[in-house]
């Protein structure tokens, strides 16, 4: 069957030919029609991610969706390796397969399915988000942020704040529900950078932010966990749910004042700290939402033969190979 193949860790994808999966018992096979190319999916391709299985040569692909042998239009995630979702066809514990909505196009819901399942699970799952609460997205000019603007909102937030580093970007957030943006730049060229943004974030702690969604870690992240320890008196909790690096800092400096001083929960939330069955659900939640028109989100695609490009895309607008 037709296919991306990555031959070994870390090599990009050719277009090739690979052998065609066969049912088992609890195993379906999928004829697929999309799927989205996540950080998620490049970083187990490459053997990178905690939850890679490391086997090469492989299909690529953590997702997707297609339709079942009986004919059911479905998504599904985590096919069984080596067979990816980006190929003719995958083989997929029948567990993790949903039905699609009526109202709800493949390649919408190949590209809805990731970025929305992350910050429905981070904010119901890992923050038990209560309607009415105030949410800051950290990181919110991406795919994943802008949904965590539109799911925050879909579920009753009383105020979202966003911030990142692109003080347009933020700006345009505000037609999709973010109440207040807040732009920072924080590198090596500029380093009042992080004193600028934790004061920036001053008043707002002080009114009480309950959920922070963070999708970048490093500097950002460690001066909102230092304003929620200068600022959040009285014990209120704030859950603080760490959920990407895209600022490609993997580790942060965090002082044990920080902690004791403030009623601050430290979690994550991704692939292993939140059980399956419940990323099933939340994406099930999204589907439903996308098919009545809540959540808009932009999409490029190209056709699976051209894998090489598609793998080169920028993550936004987020890039769906059809097949």
């Amino acid at each position: 069957m037709k296919s991306a193949i990555i031959p070994a860790a870390g090599a990009p994808p050719v277009f090739g030919e690979f052998r065609k999966p066969e049912a088992t018992d609890g195993k379906v096979v999928v004829n697929v029609s999309a799927s989205a190319l996540s950080h998620l999916s490049k970083m187990r391709s490459s053997g990178a991610h905690y939850s890679s299985e490391g086997v090469f040569p492989s299909v690529p692909g953590v997702d997707g969706t297609g339709t079942t042998q009986d004919g059911r239009r479905v998504y599904f995630a985590l096919p069984e390796t080596p067979f990816g979702a980006l190929a003719e066809q995958s083989l997929v514990d029948q567990k993790l397969c949903i039905p699609l909505p009526d109202g709800l196009d493949d390649v919408t819901a190949a590209a809805i399915a990731n970025p929305g399942m992350s910050a429905w699970a981070a904010l119901v799952e890992r923050a038990k988000f209560v309607r009415g609460e105030t949410v800051l997205i950290n990181g919110a000019t991406g795919s994943a942020g802008s949904m965590a603007v539109q799911i925050a909102k879909y579920l009753g937030a009383g105020r979202i704040l966003v911030s990142g580093r692109n003080a347009e970007k933020l700006e345009a957030l505000r037609k999709l529900g973010a109440d207040e943006a807040i732009p920072f730049t924080i590198d090596a060229d500029h380093p009042e950078g992080a004193d600028a943004f934790e004061q920036a974030l001053k008043p707002h702690f002080r009114n009480d932010i309950d959920v922070v969604l963070d999708y970048l870690w490093g500097g950002s992240a460690r001066a909102i966990i230092a304003s929620v320890a200068r600022n959040v008196e009285d014990g209120h909790r704030v859950r603080f749910v760490q959920i990407g690096s895209a600022s490609g800092e993997n580790s942060i400096d965090l002082p044990a004042a920080a902690l004791r001083s403030s009623a601050i929960e430290l979690m994550g939330s991704g692939l292993k700290s939140v059980p399956m069955n419940k990323l099933m659900e939340g994406i099930a939640h999204v589907f439903e939402g996308a098919a009545e028109g809540a959540f808009q989100i932009a999409i490029a695609t190209l056709p699976l033969e051209k894998i090489a490009e598609a793998w080169q895309a920028p993550g936004e607008p987020r890039m769906v190979v059809t097949i």
